[in-house]
């Protein structure tokens, strides 16, 4: 399965500001039952590392610091 390079438009999106993985929390990427969240190696911090999101959300529901937000296309909402 091909890896994104780079951020792009994806379902997950992280805040940067209020992640906190490179204090070592991985919440959003343990919860995650596709496994599709990654941490960078250049920031430490979590992002979408390919898109295959169910939008079930733990990883926004979860988030200890509301950095994680899950945009829910419309016709699923």
């Amino acid at each position: 399965m091909p890896f994104a390079q780079s951020p792009s438009a994806v379902p997950v999106i992280v805040d940067d500001a209020k992640c906190i993985a490179e204090k070592g929390c991985r919440v959003c990427i343990d919860v995650c039952p596709l496994d599709v969240l990654r941490l960078s190696d250049l920031t430490g911090k979590a992002y979408m590392a390919y898109d295959e999101c169910w939008y079930c959300m733990p990883c926004e529901a979860d988030c200890p610091t509301g950095a994680v937000k899950v945009n829910i296309p419309y016709l699923l909402k």
